[in-house]
């Protein structure tokens, strides 16, 4: 039987350092080469690889370099990124090959930690939805830099508007890019059921904006409008892109806390399937919402969560705040019992947990979800509230009877 090749790629920005080798293959011949990163060169590469019939190859970057790489190299060989810190050297004995001679050891013995990297579909599902969530981001950034700019020019506009890009808002910054200076004028165009009244508007308007902040207000409305259509244009093409698993979007759009949004970028990140995790428990470690362990001699020295995808853990943030605000739901009263105990910050992370659990379930086994709230108010745990209440106020001096609304007298 021949034996199996694989082989480790130290991936760098301009420079590929490669080894081949074999579980049965002694190390001295082991194979080494080096390649640069064009495309050419990265073809180059596969062609010797598959001369030496390479099965398996893995790679190691601490940046974005492996992409163009692993591109090369997708559906020809078994592909594996391998994590930077599961493959260190020696201080003082770290060179490229050497690096790349350690991940085919590591590979062979199953001893490297490996990215998940998922297919190319959905790779172009990250780059839409991640991409339209750094524009927000940017659509942000320009609020506050428009926000400072009117507080240079002595325009308290943000003191009386909740929302500077409202109707209200936007109307009146568009006068003052245009160079409009009356106050009167100015808080005119506000809406009639603006809850600041005119003398308010007045007032705040009544500031000493320079031509300059003018011409610089104007290009940052310009910006928030630009981003705006290419955050919709990104909207429509993930919804193109996605259209074939429109069913799995809108089963998580049931779920109180998920909107459209939300759904889409939840399935751009763990798949419409969740088909790379095999139980909820590991999905939830991926994501980094479970709790970790730091433990040593039978000691835990820290059970902080590990970071895991940031991006998913965005979004289950602000999805579990918006479940716990769904009134009756099960999520808001799992978190009003809860909060005594953990505190808010610490019971919405437990709400993001047991989010990220239902998620897999609805993916994986394609449920569908179903309210179960006010189940949760069972009569053991009625009971035992009212127990715990009654015995509060005696202890305080009251004398305590308790009348259901309909039915009778309870001690």
């Amino acid at each position: 039987m021949e034996p199996v090749y694989v082989a480790g790629v130290d991936v760098h920005k301009s420079m590929l350092a490669v080894v081949i080798g074999g579980a049965e293959v002694p190390e001295a011949q082991y194979l080494r080469g080096k390649f640069g990163t064009s495309t050419a060169q990265i073809r180059a590469l596969a062609a010797w690889l598959a001369e030496h019939h390479v099965v398996e190859v893995a790679m190691e970057s601490t940046a974005l370099y492996w992409r163009p790489v692993w591109l090369g190299l997708e559906g020809r060989f078994r592909l594996h990124l391998a994590q930077a810190r599961s493959n260190p050297a020696p201080r003082g004995r770290k060179t490229d090959f050497q690096d790349a001679l350690r991940i085919v050891r590591r590979l062979l013995a199953h001893d490297l930690t490996l990215s998940w990297v998922p297919p190319a579909e959905q790779r172009l599902w990250r780059v839409l939805a991640r991409t339209r969530t750094q524009m927000i981001q940017s659509q942000v950034q320009a609020r506050n830099r428009i926000e400072c700019l009117l507080e240079e020019g002595q325009v308290k506009l943000s003191a009386v508007v909740s929302d500077l890009m409202g109707w209200s808002g936007r109307r009146i910054l568009d006068q003052l890019a245009a160079g409009e200076t009356d106050p009167a004028k100015l808080a005119a165009s506000a809406h009639p059921r603006l809850r600041a009244t005119p003398e308010q508007l007045r007032e705040a308007c009544d500031g000493q904006l320079l031509p300059a902040h003018r011409t610089i207000l104007k290009l940052f409305l310009d910006q928030i409008d630009q981003l705006e259509k290419h955050i919709q244009d990104l909207e429509r093409r993930l919804a193109e892109a996605q259209q074939p698993y429109q069913e799995a979007i809108a089963r998580l759009c049931r779920v109180p806390g998920i909107d459209l949004h939300a759904a889409r970028q939840i399935v751009a990140e763990i798949g419409p399937e969740a088909a790379a995790f095999a139980s909820p428990e590991k999905l939830a470690a991926w994501v980094g919402v479970c709790p970790g362990r730091q433990e040593s001699a039978e000691i835990s020295y820290s059970n902080h969560s590990p970071k895991g995808n940031p991006h998913l853990r965005r979004i289950l943030s602000q999805v579990a705040w918006a479940a716990i605000r769904t009134k009756g739901s099960h999520f808001q009263i799992r978190f009003q019992r809860w909060i005594g105990r953990l505190g808010p910050q610490k019971a919405a992370w437990a709400i993001a947990h047991k989010l990220v659990r239902l998620i897999w379930k609805i993916l994986r086994h394609g449920t569908e979800y179903q309210e179960y709230g006010p189940l949760l108010l069972d009569p053991q745990a009625v009971k035992r509230q009212r127990l715990r209440h009654t015995a509060a106020l005696r202890k305080l001096g009251f004398s305590v009877t308790l009348t259901p609304l309909g039915g009778q007298t309870l001690a």
